[in-house]
């Protein structure tokens, strides 16, 4: 609910709720608050990916504005955020897609693909405007019609984690520019788990993404790389932020197996 104020405090004209399976009676408060807002309704929890495909395939199909805006239910845009990133995404002929920046620190870097590490964020001097970078983040992310139409949508094997990622590298790949833009904030204070979910999903993710986009060499460094940081941390060395040992066995096994997809019961 506090999202969707935010947005339409900042002159979005039209608001696409993808629900993945919420109680029925939270659907029905954002209806009976915002009876004009599109509840798109799904089943199961599909993920972020692939629930926002969802979301992307009715504006496709729907909808003829140039430019569409994609984040999570908990996105908090800053005053100005959204009339920033239009501004600087507008000037670039060949801007595919964009994205926000943090507004809190520690997730503060350049988003880029590191063709041994996967997503990572590099350090950068943040000067106002647009930078390009390797791929957008999903908390605000900002894409142009013709760009999607060109490169397709998330690739739905992710399910959720580094596929922003790998639409990133596919658009750039294609030609189309990819940036963050410094000055206009997003804040996502529900960026935390207590469960090994986010482990296991990022783990098992960076490795498709290694993988697909730099070949099985690259994703052979990357494994036998988390194999190290899992002993490690198993034996009480440093861990990793999400830290969860089943959760990054699991990932270790359904990797070269080929399990993508929704992660395993944690």
């Amino acid at each position: 609910m506090r999202t969707i104020a935010l947005l339409r405090a900042q002159g979005v004209d039209r608001v696409v709720v993808v629900d993945n399976a919420s109680p029925a009676e939270d659907r029905k408060v954002i209806l009976n608050a915002h009876p004009d807002v599109v509840l798109l309704e799904n089943d199961t929890n599909l993920g972020f990916g692939p629930a926002a495909n969802v979301g992307f395939r009715w504006w496709l199909e729907q909808d003829r504005s140039e430019w569409i805006l994609l984040c999570p239910h908990d996105a908090q845009p800053e005053d100005g955020c959204i009339d920033a990133l239009l501004a600087a995404a507008r000037d670039r002929p060949r801007a595919g897609l964009a994205c926000a920046e943090y507004g809190d620190h520690e997730w503060s870097g350049k988003p880029v693909v590191d063709p041994y590490f996967g997503s990572i964020l590099a350090s950068t001097e943040r000067s106002p405007g647009w930078e390009s970078c390797g791929h957008p983040h999903g908390t605000l992310l900002l894409a142009r019609r013709d760009c999607l139409e060109d490169i397709g949508l998330f690739d739905e094997r992710y399910f959720a984690y580094c596929e922003e990622a790998d639409l990133g590298e596919r658009a750039r790949r294609a030609g189309w520019d990819v940036g963050i833009v410094w000055g206009a904030i997003v804040h996502n204070p529900g960026m935390s788990s207590d469960v090994g979910i986010p482990e296991y999903l990022m783990l098992r993710n960076s490795l498709l993404l290694v993988r697909d986009h730099f070949g099985r060499y690259n994703a052979f460094v990357r494994y036998v790389t988390a194999t190290w940081v899992t002993v490690r941390g198993a034996l009480g060395g440093r861990r990793t932020p999400f830290w969860d040992l089943k959760a990054r066995l699991l990932a270790l096994r359904d990797f070269p197996l080929g399990r993508f997809g929704p992660p395993p019961p944690l």
